[in-house]
């Protein structure tokens, strides 16, 4: 896989610290916010900045079913 991205841990670390911010899950970390609310953010459109670019890696990782990286991390 040479053509594969470098894996980023501190990016994996930050997202797993990183809280909602708004809304019904306000202060929940990312990594522990329901699949279908982050899938509700899919189909509604991430926030714009770097929450967004979070989410959305969050939304990818859990319907992918690798939420097992984030299982060190809680």
């Amino acid at each position: 896989m040479a053509d594969s991205p470098p894996f980023d841990h501190q990016a994996l670390l930050e997202l797993a610290r990183t809280r909602m911010p708004f809304g019904k899950y306000a202060g929940r970390r990312l990594i522990d916010l329901p699949e279908p609310y982050v899938v509700w953010f899919a189909r509604q459109g991430f926030p714009e900045g770097k929450l967004g670019r979070m989410l959305q890696t969050v939304y990818e990782i859990k319907v992918n079913g690798l939420e097992f990286l984030f299982d060190p991390l809680r």
